[in-house]
């Protein structure tokens, strides 16, 4: 990993994706690396668009907020279309596979993941897209070992729901392949 690391997290309000910036921050910290986290809705937090970013550091961070991601994860394709005109150069994108692949974006940087697919009708429960998106991007990007991941999940969830998250993790790691991992992490770092 090199040393810093900016991912922002994107979709609408209620698809939990600043519990996922959340829980790579978590992490972060349980790894010992530095890492700020921060969000950002309105009134519109129940269905609206909603953004979360996360930086993640080996060295100290002199300055807290995302200003172009080298990650984004878009869950719908407001987020998609807004977000993907501020990634860094050479950025990678994680979308949602219903989303459209805007006119610009280089197919090569863009990993296309039935994420809310695969929490409907493989773990079973809508509500843990998020958590299937989380065990995607770790996949992908080999940011942390599974029990820390773990650990960061399960700091975060509801007592009692520690097996459906585990399976919405695992369902997500399983969405991506080893060539896929591969080829982003040539480019990741």
């Amino acid at each position: 990993m090199k040393g810093r690391y900016e991912l922002r997290f994107a979709g609408s309000g209620g698809q939990g994706v600043i519990l996922a910036s959340v829980i790579f921050a978590e992490a972060a910290v349980i790894s010992g690396m530095k890492t700020v986290q921060s969000q950002a809705y309105g009134p519109e937090a129940r269905g609206g668009v909603s953004k979360a970013e996360t930086i993640l550091s080996r060295e100290p961070i002199w300055y807290s907020k995302v200003t172009a991601p080298d990650f984004l994860l878009a869950l719908t394709q407001e987020s998609l279309d807004s977000y993907s005109k501020t990634l860094a150069a050479g950025g990678l994108i994680m979308m949602d596979s219903s989303l459209r692949l805007p006119e610009g974006l280089d197919p090569a940087q863009v990993l296309s993941v039935p994420v809310l697919q695969t929490a409907r009708e493989v773990v079973g429960k809508a509500f843990t897209a998020n958590i299937v998106a989380v065990g995607a991007i770790n996949k992908a990007l080999g940011l942390f070992d599974g029990e820390t991941l773990l650990e960061a999940v399960k700091r975060h969830i509801p007592a009692g729901t520690e097996d459906i998250n585990r399976r919405a993790l695992d369902a997500g790691a399983e969405l991506i392949s080893p060539e896929q991992a591969a080829a982003f992490a040539r480019k990741w770092g």
